[in-house]
């Protein structure tokens, strides 16, 4: 993390220091009053409901080392104090500094989906030969950016920055702030469509990540809607996916009930991914494309695929009960990652059930894209179990083409589980976040 003493820390975000505070030292930084881990840099931001200026003073009794304090702020104490114009910006300029001072090759990923899942595979993939630094949860923002590029380590080698939005403008921000060296963009989905207003508007708010970018654009092929943009990027790039037309074509796909094999352009290597999900194939092709453009063979790319640690909640296998599989993909949801969990499921051998719920922010149209998921079951052989207000939309449509029941409450899907569990039982779970589809998980487990 970083470490510096108050004076280079304001030299570094644009503020002042009194000098009997300039050669306190400082480690890390932290924005929660509550939780305040050794002499850290306190930053404290002003919202609509609160101002954390209130906490400094706690924050300084319980171990922060020194705190910003914005100027347009009154009353400041007599503390150890970093006086600047906005902690925000101040935050985003001390991590930018700090960014090219560690100078690590940079990775940013977006996309509507697998943001996550391809960022812990390429930190994986990697992790084998470089000291590889990736961000933690879901600190992709504004904010959680900036922090994650302070977490970094003085001997980081690489740095893979997820970068998330939920309107224009924000990822050309993050993507000007870490100047990424590799840039990604793993698809385009629907998620947003309310602040966006079309896929074509997620596509663009996508495409800004090439605004900061200094070398490899890796993109979607086979989405169409990047297909205009990614010409319009003058540095280097390649197109991954399944389509013929793609630089880098995933091929040769074999799914079993516990992995995935594939190849991925004109390479022969066999790659084995210890986890389910044709989309994840994707993800991980763009790992394989990193991992050779950085110089790693495609044994050691292939060891560090086949011994994956996922992030939870995206086609985690869990033991049932009486030898059922289940498949935990609830940690969040697209109508296009839900049909990617249908085909999934759709390749398994025994009793599959697939339990779907709302995708969540669709905007006006949500009954539409609810209604093609349905329509998507066509000519696939599972049983649907459904809930949630849209989820009965995705219900109507399917029980046109395969067996198909709808609930009121995920207790009741529990409930007609139970009996059902053998060791010939597939269930996958998918829906956004907020439905919580996790909890029929821990109700038969």
């Amino acid at each position: 993390m970083i470490k510096r003493t108050a004076k280079q820390l304001a030299e570094m975000s644009g503020g002042t220091v009194d000098e009997r505070y300039a050669e306190i030292e400082v480690e890390g930084v932290a924005i929660d009053s509550r939780h305040i881990e050794g002499p850290v840099l306190f930053v404290p931001f002003k919202g609509e409901q609160t101002d954390g200026h209130r906490f400094v003073e706690q924050a300084l009794h319980d171990g922060a080392a020194i705190s910003f304090w914005q100027n347009d702020v009154p009353d400041a104490p007599d503390v150890p104090l970093i006086k600047v114009d906005d902690c925000l910006t101040a935050l985003q300029q001390l991590s930018k500094t700090y960014l090219t001072q560690v100078n690590p090759t940079v990775i940013g990923i977006t996309g509507s989906n697998g943001k996550t899942t391809t960022k812990d595979m390429v930190a994986s993939v990697l992790s084998s030969k470089f000291r590889v630094k990736k961000t933690i949860g879901n600190y992709n923002n504004e904010i959680g950016l900036p922090l994650t590029i302070c977490q970094l380590e003085e001997v980081t080698e690489v740095s893979i920055l997820e970068m998330g939005m939920s309107g224009f403008g924000e990822i050309a921000f993050l993507s000007k702030l870490a100047t990424p060296d590799i840039a990604v963009i793993t698809n385009i989905g629907e998620s947003h469509m309310r602040d966006l207003g079309s896929r074509e508007g997620i596509a663009k708010a996508k495409f800004e990540i090439t605004e900061g970018l200094e070398g490899l654009f890796i993109y979607d092929g086979d989405e169409d809607l990047l297909k205009p943009l990614a010409g319009s990027y003058k540095g280097e790039k390649q197109s991954i996916g399944f389509d013929a037309g793609n630089q880098q074509i995933l091929r040769d796909i074999e799914q079993s009930e516990t992995a995935i094999r594939f190849k991925v352009g004109n390479g022969e290597t066999d790659f084995k991914l210890p986890m389910l999900g044709l989309h994840n194939v994707r993800n991980a092709g763009i790992a394989v494309t990193i991992g050779r453009y950085m110089g790693l063979s495609e044994a050691e790319i292939n060891q560090a695929l086949s011994h994956l640690e996922m992030t939870g909640m995206r086609m985690e296998k869990i033991q049932g009960p009486n030898g059922a599989l289940l498949i935990n993909d609830a940690y969040n949801a697209s109508p296009t990652s839900m049909k990617a969990a249908i085909d999934t499921i759709d390749m398994m051998a025994g009793d599959c059930y697939i339990v779907l719920s709302d995708v969540l922010e669709l905007g006006p149209d949500e009954e539409m894209y609810h209604r093609q998921v349905g329509r998507y079951f066509e000519g696939k052989k599972m049983t649907l179990l459904a809930t949630g207000q849209a989820g009965r939309f995705i219900y109507e449509e399917a029980a046109q083409f395969i067996p198909a029941h709808y609930f009121a409450t995920k207790d009741e899907i529990a409930d007609y589980l139970r009996p059902k569990l053998s060791d010939k039982t597939k269930i996958l779970f998918k829906a956004s976040r907020g439905m919580k589809l996790e909890t029929i998980i821990e109700a038969l487990i």
